[in-house]
């Protein structure tokens, strides 16, 4: 990247909400095969099982259970039982509050007041704890469904006991390939860091697309130390090997023109399998890559406070938008609130303008849903083995094809949620499909009404917060750039805060420049912060010694030779 001053960038227009390119499909996620795998394993045993006793009424509150095997599979396995069984109580807890409220009023104001709030709480603990993929929207279709279920305080330890045993299933089921490839998680999540580096290195830190290829690729390098630092101490030299692969990873970021993209791709792909990690042999002693490793654990963990700030905006936009949803269905005398209550909720994602992407997607898939819903349910009415089925299969669907684009996967949602509604007994399909429609649509109306009239006041401030963190990292290295013989570990200590104030700065801004109504964005002083950030990282990198030249790093872990000149601000080391 040149040193120029980059040319001050005008205060943006008042923005348009995009529609190009909302629907167009993207790649399948690398393992989409592994929620569509574990739902289908976790919801069949229970559901069969209830159609042989005669009791598939009973089937939406395994299912609720079973629902849990849809998270974590990015996580290893020692955080993802931790992951799971916070997901397994969560969903209890939801449904525990739904089916008592359900039994001590029929009320549909104060259900879906009920519901909404739950919906913002569910919200908000999904986005604290990064859960990740479903996300709240699972945990809101349970509560939010339950609530108006017919119920008596009676029924309600035995519809627990249910979905708890449902529960403990999904747990298993998301667990045993801990058995097949222990390592998995954190070599994925390692050979994605190094893929990202390799695309960010072959623009030599100047072509086409390099500013989003390279905040790409620090945020793969970020989510491959969350994985790694998340990891059992069992298999300890496991872990090392996949942290000096991350290092050379931030090596490579730092200085571009010094990597070799085709070594970084070829470590990526080693890891792809259950074969021998690239280093794994190295010595454990090797003092420059075991201090990056070292200086990520020692970060503290943010406040939960400080978490949480950002997240009040889009909790008041859930509790809104799903509160005035469910009281417009039933204005309209629809008799299943709770769709449009759920479709409200699934809108809200981190700015205004993905929520108006999911907006669009949301109601496309669902249309194309209730379709393919009207043409299945003959089938799926022939029996209740053919009903349950069906469910597999739109479950198998629905997460097979949801990485490719959110409203691909909700055209097998959507006849999966329709299908469930009919355990108890089959219903009139006309019926549902009308009610689905003007559900879809009013939840989606005013959901995205709720989100317009709920700013995010505060995300200007926070930008300018990212921007005088990266200052001050600039500064700290810079000094210590500065000094004769600098400490190795404060030097890493230093490299590596900085690194993670760029990554959220760009994180910062991007969420900023999704909200409408934000009239202006420091954009010049971003573009300037990131140029001087990454100009620092790359002259600390070269300080540090941990550069040979292109193509040097021949072997992650081996000791690299002096490289060039200390604190050298050249062309070629600027990313």
């Amino acid at each position: 990247m040149s040193s120029a001053t980059p040319t001050p960038t005008p205060d943006p227009k008042p923005r348009r909400f995009p529609v190009a390119g909302v629907l167009r499909l993207g790649r399948p996620s690398r393992i989409w095969f592994k929620p569509a795998l574990s739902v289908v394993a976790a919801v069949a045993p229970p559901s069969l099982i209830l159609v042989a006793l005669g009791r598939l009424d009973l089937a939406a509150y395994t299912m609720a259970g079973s629902l849990c095997a849809l998270y974590a599979h990015n996580r290893p396995y020692a955080a993802r039982a931790k992951a799971l069984t916070g997901v397994v109580l969560g969903m209890l807890g939801g449904l525990a509050v739904a089916l008592v409220s359900a039994s001590l009023t029929s009320n549909a104001v104060v259900l879906v007041t009920v519901g909404a709030a739950l919906a913002a709480v569910q919200k908000v603990l999904c986005d604290v704890t990064r859960i990740g993929p479903p996300g709240n929207v699972i945990l809101t279709f349970v509560s939010s469904a339950s609530l108006f279920v017919p119920q008596t305080l009676g029924q309600v330890p035995g519809h627990l006991a249910l979905a708890a045993v449902a529960g403990v299933w999904a747990w298993l089921v998301g667990m045993a390939p801990v058995l097949v490839r222990p390592h998995g998680p954190e070599r994925r999540a390692t050979a994605d860091a190094l893929s990202a580096t390799a695309a960010y290195v072959e623009t030599g830190g100047t072509g086409d697309g390099h500013t989003r290829a390279r905040a790409a690729a620090y945020a793969a390098v970020q989510a491959a130390w969350q994985c790694l630092l998340l990891t059992g101490t069992r298999s300890a030299a496991t872990r090392r090997a996949l942290e000096r692969l991350v290092v050379r990873a931030e090596i490579a970021l730092a200085a571009p023109a010094d990597a070799d993209p085709a070594l970084l791709r070829a470590w990526a792909g080693e890891l792809r399998g259950t074969g021998r990690i690239p280093g794994a042999d190295a010595s454990p002693t090797d003092a420059e890559e075991l201090l990056g490793a070292a200086a990520e654990r020692a970060v503290p963990p943010r406040p939960l406070r400080h978490r949480l700030g950002p997240l009040a905006p889009i909790a008041v936009r859930t509790a809104l938008g799903c509160a005035l949803a469910g009281y417009a269905s039933l204005a309209l005398g629809v008799g299943r609130p709770y769709w449009a209550l759920v479709t409200a909720a699934s809108l809200y994602q981190a700015n205004l303008s993905l929520t108006w992407s999911r907006t669009v997607q949301r109601v496309v898939g669902n249309l194309v849903g209730v379709l393919i819903f009207a043409a299945v349910a003959p089938i799926a009415h022939l029996g209740p083995l053919a009903l349950v089925l069906c469910c597999l299969v739109f479950n198998f669907g629905a997460e097979a094809l949801i990485s490719r684009n959110y409203w691909l996967g909700s055209v097998c949602v959507t006849p999966l949620a329709l299908l469930v509604t009919e355990f108890p007994g089959y219903q009139d399909t006309g019926s549902l499909v009308t009610d689905r429609v003007v559900d879809t649509l009013v939840g989606a109306l005013v959901g995205f009404v709720a989100a317009l009239a709920v700013t995010n006041r505060r995300a200007g401030d926070r930008v300018e917060g990212a921007l005088a963190t990266v200052d001050r990292g600039r500064e700290h290295a810079t000094r210590l750039l500065a000094a004769p013989r600098p400490d190795p570990a404060a030097l890493e200590a230093a490299r590596r805060g900085l690194a993670a104030a760029l990554v959220d700065l760009r994180a910062t801004a991007d969420a900023a420049a999704g909200e409408w109504w934000l009239s202006s964005l420091p954009q010049e002083r971003v573009v300037l912060a990131e140029q001087s950030g990454h100009r620092t990282l790359a002259a600390t990198v070269r300080r540090q010694g941990l550069l040979t030249g292109p193509g040097a790093e021949t072997e992650p872990g081996t000791h690299p030779g002096s490289g060039t000149d200390p604190g050298t601000d050249t062309k070629d080391g600027q990313p």
